[in-house]
């Protein structure tokens, strides 16, 4: 194991901005453009959820759907098998 040089071994300018932070100097990773792309999709899901916001306060925040209960499409597959002389088949 190595012994620390002293302060004035290391020169001025280096000696100064090391001495003050201890351990191991180690540069942060630049950003690439996958953290642009992160960015992209938060301001995405914000614009989304302010517009989403905006949609409902026309409606005053209620949710409850009103639809009229018909069943046009079963009646119609009833009446056409009844009446047909082909037997239906289901190819998937």
């Amino acid at each position: 194991m190595s012994r620390p040089r002293s302060a004035a071994a290391r020169g001025a300018s280096g000696g100064a901005r090391a001495a003050g932070r201890p351990g191991v100097f180690v540069q942060s990773p630049r950003s690439d453009i996958f953290v642009a792309l992160l960015g992209v999709a938060l301001g995405a899901m914000v614009l989304g959820c302010l517009l989403l916001v905006l949609i409902l306060q026309r409606y005053e925040f209620t949710t409850k759907a009103a639809a009229l209960f018909t069943q046009p499409a079963n009646t119609t597959l009833v009446a056409l098998s009844e009446n047909s002389e082909h037997s239906f088949s289901v190819r998937l």
